[in-house]
């Protein structure tokens, strides 16, 4: 019998995600981390762990849990303590990754509306501190996921497989939990991002009108430093928030429409128009792991040098062994 074409699409679609995906991440840590971007400290410390999260959202959620669980099915990827933990890592990786962005974005509109906490706000510890707090956070509110499932059977005495915990999920503290979990990854980050994002274009175009009215109408403004290193944080910015919205947003409304009906996509119907919404939602929000690198590379000039000094790197050193 033929495969569903949502799974089979699935089949292809992972593997060629996570090899790009695991490389690009690798590379935008390294080339952050070593500050030759024209970047700030603080915005350097941000974006390396964003893409920290995303490298994890690539190992835990795409190779581990989409390639080998699905290609492995009976290896030890199914015992049923590896699936709790694999199932909480999943959880915690896409948090940080939604948390750290917004964090970003939050960063970003202090730097540019608040300028009065900017000096004490924007600094490399505090970013440190909140990058810190939200991920320990992240990791306290996950807990009650290792108790949300049970074995799916018991086999020589040996725990496999999982399945949710009917009298967890109907309970009124997992009832609670469930939707607590929905607003945190769904509905605030979104909130929040779309609102930092407006108040920020608020401001740069106040700004940019009094400055061009002090300025005149004169050649002078075509050439404003100023102005251009407002207008290349805006679409760094922009960008980044921009394309983790558009993104996320498919499977943000797919996983709402589900909560809000008490209907669950997939109920073994893999050509479900349900389950094919949300599928395709998943493979977008992976795919937002993997486009930060590319944002960077097309509007940061230093990123793209970098970018270009590392990748010819390897075969400059062959070369050089092969010389010699």
């Amino acid at each position: 019998m033929e495969k569903p074409t949502m799974l089979q699409i699935k089949e292809i679609y992972y593997p060629v995600l996570a090899i790009f995906g695991v490389p690009a991440n690798l590379l935008t840590i390294v080339i952050l981390s070593r500050g030759n971007c024209g970047l700030s400290k603080c915005i350097s410390v941000y974006m390396v762990a964003m893409a920290t999260a995303d490298l994890l959202v690539m190992i835990i959620n795409v190779i581990v849990h989409h390639i080998f669980s699905y290609f492995f099915p009976y290896s030890f990827l199914s015992y049923t303590a590896v699936c709790k933990l694999i199932v909480y890592m999943k959880c915690n990786n896409l948090d940080m990754s939604v948390w750290f962005t917004v964090s970003f974005t939050f960063d970003r509109f202090v730097a540019i509306c608040c300028q009065k906490f900017k000096t004490t706000y924007c600094t490399v510890r505090t970013a440190a501190t909140v990058i810190t707090t939200v991920s320990v956070l992240i990791y306290l509110e996950n807990i009650p996921y290792w108790f949300a499932y049970e074995p799916d059977r018991i086999i020589d005495n040996v725990d496999w497989g999982f399945r949710p915990r009917l009298d967890f999920f109907s309970s009124p503290a997992g009832i609670a939990f469930s939707w607590l979990d929905s607003i945190l990854v769904a509905l605030l980050p979104f909130a929040l991002i779309l609102m930092f994002n407006c108040l920020t274009v608020r401001r740069i175009l106040v700004a940019n009108r009094a400055r061009r009215g002090l300025r005149g109408h004169n050649s002078e403004n075509r050439n404003d430093p100023e102005m251009e290193n407002r207008w290349k944080s805006i679409t760094l910015l922009f960008t980044v928030s921009g394309s983790f919205i558009l993104l996320w947003l498919t499977t943000v409304v797919s996983f709402l429409s589900t909560r809000l009906t008490n209907a669950m996509y997939y109920r073994g119907d893999y050509t479900a128009p349900a389950y094919i919404a949300a599928e395709t939602g998943y493979m977008l929000m992976f795919l937002s792991s993997c486009t930060n690198t590319c944002i960077y590379a097309v509007t940061q000039t230093e990123f793209r040098a970098e970018l270009k000094q590392l990748m010819k790197f390897p075969w400059i050193f062959i070369l050089t062994m092969v010389k010699k």
